[in-house]
């Protein structure tokens, strides 16, 4: 390990990070730390348990860890344990450790939600190695019970957060019976230190492989390769931590399957649980040394700004209560400016990234909301059904089939169809179903609305930032306004709904856009006048072309329409000739052909005489 001073680094860091908690400044100081990231049931809290020989982190179904978890281990003689919000109070049974965690978790984060307010447990041990790990929530992409929709973007923003800087190393959780490629840890890892120089990989659940594979390439850094390289564990399964198996046996387990197993037997000495702890302790001492100089050079760059900034308030009375009711109503009149901006559009810094704030919401009207209608189901074949049942319950009795008797002939009654109604739609009828179908589009805007309030709520989280360093103050105003959100959505559900009941209130087919049957006559009269006038029939009859050098076989007689717009002739009065399409191309020959019959002053009536003539030839020619 070094000299006792290298030991030293990281109690020293714990101290800072405990002093920054306590007064809010954590995320404005990048500390050197090692966070560990992982999807759900990835093996993160049996990994954490391995490492204090204890059972004491919260487990269930769906997302357990809510908060971050900053776990200090501290080499001591005697074992015990505290909390950062529990001052003097030690934890000799880590049964209270656990029920603690999620009492606390519960205070901040109710209903199953997530909260980036951390949760400082420290924990005195003879069987650790001074060590600090953030244990971060699992990664999940389905909400659980009366968690926001969001779920997912909220912890990935939260793990943002630690993984982003610089100074925190990431300990990628991912188990060895899932496919490497789709590990939610070494994605996010990926995406934060592409280089992997920040990265210490750890596969779990090796004993759970299929039989015939294994994970030796990827234990070997052949695969997806790390720098910091990659280190296997076997925790102890689900069956063991129910029947209270002791960590050491399991620990004794893991050892024995490493020295066994034939694909893993010459990695042994680098794996396990103990030699994981090992190597963190080593990577985190060596990190802290790395950073050192430029933390000490912000710290100072810092205590210089504090001093500065302490010079103004030298003559400041702290128990005055108009500077601290001043000073709260400039931190609220800042908050409700950015909110604004931020749904405005007209902020000072713009995200480049990804939209957010008012343009999230923008996108929700003119993208979401137009799609979530476009989705609604319309069955033709059940609606016309729905049509025909509505018509035929409303009629009754109306329109059914005359009774008959055995001497009356059949001859004698009435005609009867069985799906004679009556000659008009009946009103209500007609209504019924146009209101059925006006009130699917209800759970569209409600729809609609819950995603706008749920960017508002976001939008909110992203204002308060900059109080992080009150964040009790940042805790309640999230709080107070988050409330007033929730109050104006149920009004505004209220008002859609309305809207909607008032379009159902009453049917005005005498709008522009309804087509009734008098507006339906009248468009299809003015579309057959505008399809007649457009190509009217001037003549048709028979036509004999006589001498055509393109004609083999002499004359040769064909039926022709001669319209405003075209020449066509056909085989005899059905059959068009070239495939069904009419040869316009001879129209001009024909011309002239008829102007070389009737040159001078008589070819007005040469082309009357050709047409004359042509049809004479048929007895049911001429003009018609």
């Amino acid at each position: 390990m070094g000299n006792r001073g290298m030991e030293d680094l990281i109690p020293l860091v714990n101290r800072m990070q405990d002093a920054f908690s306590a007064i809010g400044q954590n995320a404005n100081l990048d500390l050197p730390q090692i966070a560990v990231v992982g999807g759900q049931s990835a093996g993160k809290s049996s990994v954490l348990e391995n490492f204090v020989g204890k059972d004491f982190l919260p487990r269930g179904s769906g997302i357990v860890t809510r908060r971050p978890l900053v776990l200090q281990l501290m080499n001591c003689p005697t074992e015990y344990a505290e909390f950062l919000h529990c001052k003097g109070k030690k934890f000799t049974d880590f049964d209270e450790v656990r029920q603690e965690i999620e009492a606390e978790t519960d205070r901040v984060a109710a209903n199953k939600g997530i909260s980036p307010v951390p949760i400082n447990l420290r924990v005195y041990s003879p069987h650790v190695l001074n060590l600090t790990l953030v244990d971060l929530p699992g990664m999940t992409k389905v909400p659980v019970g009366d968690q926001p929709a969001d779920i997912e973007s909220q912890i990935r923003e939260m793990l943002l957060q630690f993984v982003t800087k610089e100074n925190c190393l990431m300990l990628a959780v991912s188990p060895a019976n899932s496919d490497l490629a789709n590990s939610d840890a070494l994605k996010i890892a990926k995406e934060v230190d592409p280089q992997g120089m920040r990265t210490i990989g750890v596969i779990t659940k090796l004993d759970l492989m299929d039989e015939g594979t294994d994970a030796k390439d990827i234990l070997e850094n052949k695969l997806l390769p790390l720098r910091r390289g990659y280190i296997g564990v076997v925790n102890r399964s689900q069956k063991d931590i129910d029947g209270k198996k002791d960590i050491n046996a399991a620990m004794a387990a893991e050892r024995k399957f490493f020295l066994s197993h034939p694909a893993y037997r010459h990695l042994a000495d680098r794996m396990g649980t103990p030699y994981l702890q090992k190597v963190l302790n080593q990577q985190l001492t060596n990190h802290i040394r790395d950073t050192l100089p430029g933390l000490r050079a912000k710290l100072q760059s810092q205590l210089l700004s504090i001093e500065k900034e302490v010079e103004e308030y030298k003559n400041f009375r702290p128990d005055d209560p108009s500077r601290k009711t001043k000073a709260l109503l400039q931190m609220v009149q800042q908050f409700s400016v950015d909110f604004e901006k931020c749904i405005e559009g007209s902020g000072d810094q713009i995200d480049t990234a990804e939209l957010s704030g008012g343009a999230r919401i923008n996108r929700i009207f003119h993208e979401r909301f137009p799609f979530e209608l476009v989705k609604m189901e319309f069955d033709e074949k059940e609606l016309r059904k729905e049509i025909s049942y509505a018509i035929k319950n409303i009629h009754g009795i109306r329109h059914v089939r005359p009774l008959t008797h055995p001497s009356v002939p059949a001859s004698l009654l009435p005609p009867f169809s069985p799906s004679q109604t009556g000659l008009f739609t009946p009103d209500m009828a007609f209504e019924t179903i146009v209101k059925r179908q006006i009130g699917k589009i209800k759970e569209p805007c409600t729809k609609c609305v819950d995603m706008v309030i749920s960017e508002l709520v976001n939008t909110v989280r992203q204002c308060t930032k900059k109080l992080a360093q009150y964040p009790l103050l940042r805790e309640e105003m999230e709080r107070i306004v988050t409330q007033h959100i929730r109050d104006r959505e149920n009004r505004t559900k209220g008002q859609v709904l309305l809207l909607i009941d008032i379009e159902l209130s009453y049917m005005n087919t005498n709008h522009e856009d309804f087509i009734g049957f008098a507006n339906a006559q009248q468009r299809i009269s003015q579309m057959n006048k505008k399809k007649a006038a457009g190509n009217q029939v001037i003549r048709k009859g028979w036509l004999t072309i006589n001498n055509i050098g393109i004609m083999k076989g002499g004359a040769k007689e064909y039926w022709f329409v001669l319209t405003a717009e075209s020449l066509s002739w056909y085989k005899d009065d059905e059959t068009m000739l070239c495939d069904g399409t009419p040869c316009e191309c001879f129209l001009p020959s024909c011309f002239a052909f008829v102007r070389s019959r009737g040159r001078g002053s008589s070819n007005r009536h040469a082309v009357a005489s050709l047409y004359q003539r042509q049809a004479g030839w048929k007895t049911n020619c001429g003009p018609r």
